[in-house]
């Protein structure tokens, strides 16, 4: 193109047609993590790497969009150089300008030399300015548009000026400057100005949306502090789905175990009635698969398993997790089918299930620890009573003057139980711990029953390492003696069992006796509550179960998940 053709105005629109691809482009990259350096003050190192890359790819693509004329090119190159530098401080402006500059400079022409050395100072005016104004401690500046406006006008119009130094002949260079200075200073600037506020844009969005779902998810905390602790059951979990639809304002909320629907709240709540079995495909997969399930109605079909005419048309399930990231339930949003899932609510909702299983985890942490108080404190009061001392001591005294060595061994079993006892502060044990109290407490017993009372272990040593809730074992084996065994006329028999079956333990405590009878509801130191501290602590799936044969045996058996003692 020659000079005399230029016209200011279609040269103006014309940069600023090749602008706007930089704003398509600046936009399509702020939905990608290269984006995020911009959105801050750039500091670390591989911040500073990407945008010496973005920004120095910027001012090639200028170069290559740029219009010929005359073996000079009108360009939009100084938009790159100059937020290179305002980004990433001097050095990394030094080399986007550079650069751009040197890819300029293999390209030939009369204007070769001078825009290779007024892209370089382009860049570092950029850098320069940043290191300025993190001096005057006003980092904030580094995005204003109108900085970034007054930054690339000043480097454009130095631009000219070594133009005009360093291109031959000068008439040429004079006439070019005059054509081009004007639709190059504004159309740069503009530029500049525009990917700036496109930037600010895009961080004052994240701003808001991290601040609403921090307010959200603090609010949601706070209204239920303490609500699932208190039990995971329909009238709290009800409870707990009315504040997070309160709090997200979504259609729907509801909360299951792993069986059934617990709580329900809003669109549809004629038709999802709580202690009604799970009926969603989508939330059985979201249980089985320990995995999220979003059902947005298009790509995954939703529709209600329970009412052909309900409104809802879009489903997020979430996992409850507890211990051992084992799945005992699910939260459920959903939205109506006129009304958009917003991801903010999809995000939030994670965040919800997460709070919600530690509330739960927390609340069976501390009916654990008070089940365990009160499991110790009644086994203390029932091992240290007189009339165990009493029979203890007769039986000491029985045997001394006889078998001196005997009433030895009794005194170091005496001092075994009530040092497994006394001292237990955990609240779990191995197998070989309880095996141990159970042992020591049996030797006492034998030497008290004489030949009325046989004992037989059959635990394999691989089994020993397994951990199960401290004093589980002993209370049954106590259970057994005193009201089966103590009742019998002839010789009684225990048999204490233990094998793996795939991940269950199942331990076996059996005698001859066949005396059990069940008491519903009972809270005293036997099976009962050794039976409801497994259950807390591992789920319905474990626990006691008992077996009688009247006058015969009675068999106990207890099921647990075989977890090894950590190393």
């Amino acid at each position: 193109m020659l000079l005399e053709d230029i016209n200011h105005i279609a040269l103006i629109g014309s940069l600023m047609q090749q602008m706007c691809v930089y704003l398509a482009i600046a936009y399509l990259l702020s939905k990608t993590p290269l984006f995020a350096p911009l959105m801050q003050v750039t500091v670390r190192l591989p911040d500073k790497l990407v945008c010496y890359f973005v920004f120095s790819s910027f001012c090639i693509m200028g170069t290559y969009l740029g219009f010929q004329i005359e073996g000079a090119i009108a360009n939009t190159r100084a938009i790159g150089a100059v937020l290179g530098g305002i980004f990433g401080g001097p050095v990394v402006g030094l080399g986007v300008g550079l650069t751009g500059g040197l890819h300029r400079y293999f390209m030939g022409g009369f204007t070769a030399s001078a825009c290779a050395v007024s892209t370089t100072m382009e860049g570092l005016i950029g850098g320069l300015l940043h290191y300025y104004l993190m001096r005057q401690h006003r980092a904030q500046d580094l995005l204003s548009p109108a900085i970034a406006f007054g930054a690339t006008m000043v480097a454009e119009m130095l631009q000219m000026f070594v133009l005009l130094i360093m291109a031959k002949p000068f008439d040429q260079a004079t006439r070019l400057v005059a054509h081009i200075a004007l639709p190059m200073i504004l159309t740069n600037s503009c530029g500049a100005a525009l990917i700036m506020r496109l930037i600010l844009d895009r961080r004052e969005m994240m701003e808001k949306y991290s601040i609403a779902f921090s307010a959200k998810a603090l609010r949601i905390a706070e209204r239920s502090v303490g609500v699932l602790m208190q039990g995971f059951n329909e009238k709290n979990c009800t409870r707990m789905a009315q504040i997070i639809r309160e709090e997200t304002g979504v259609g729907a909320v509801a909360i299951t175990d792993r069986e059934k629907l617990l709580g329900f709240v809003g669109v549809g709540d004629d038709h999802h009635l709580p202690g009604t079995p799970i009926s969603s495909p989508h939330t059985f997969q979201a249980i089985a698969n320990n995995e999220v399930v979003y059902a947005d109605g298009v790509n995954v079909t939703y529709r209600c398993a329970v009412s052909k005419d309900c409104k809802l048309g879009s489903s997020l399930v979430i996992p409850l997790r507890g211990e051992g990231n084992r799945v005992f339930g699910t939260v459920k949003l959903y939205e109506p089918k006129n009304k958009f899932f917003s991801s903010l609510n999809r995000t939030l909702g994670e965040g919800i299930a997460r709070l919600l299983s530690s509330q739960v985890l927390s609340g069976k942490i501390e009916e654990q620890k008070r089940l365990l108080a009160q499991s110790e404190i009644k086994l203390l009061q029932a091992q240290i009573n007189p009339h165990f001392l009493f029979n203890a001591l007769n039986t000491l005294a029985a045997v001394i003057r006889k078998d001196p060595e005997a009433a030895r061994q009794i005194v170091q079993y005496l001092s075994t139980f009530f040092r497994k006892s006394l001292k237990r502060v955990s609240t779990e044990a191995t197998l070989k711990d309880e095996i141990e109290h159970v042992d020591a407490y049996l030797r006492i017993e034998l030497a008290r029953f004489a030949d009325r009372l046989d004992v037989k272990l059959d635990v394999s040593d691989e089994l020993l390492s397994l951990r199960l809730p401290a004093f589980s074992l002993q209370p049954i084996v106590e259970n057994a003696i005193k009201y089966g065994i103590s009742q019998m006329i002839e010789p009684g028999k225990i048999t204490i069992r233990a094998q793996r079956l795939g991940e269950t333990l199942q331990i076996l405590v059996e005698d001859s006796a066949g005396l059990y009878r069940p008491t519903p509801g009972g809270d005293g130191l036997g099976m009962n509550l050794v039976d409801r501290r497994i259950k807390l602590r591992y789920g319905p799936a474990y626990g006691l179960s008992v077996d009688c044969e009247p006058e015969r045996w009675t068999r106990v058996s207890i099921s647990l998940p075989a977890e090894e003692e950590p190393a």
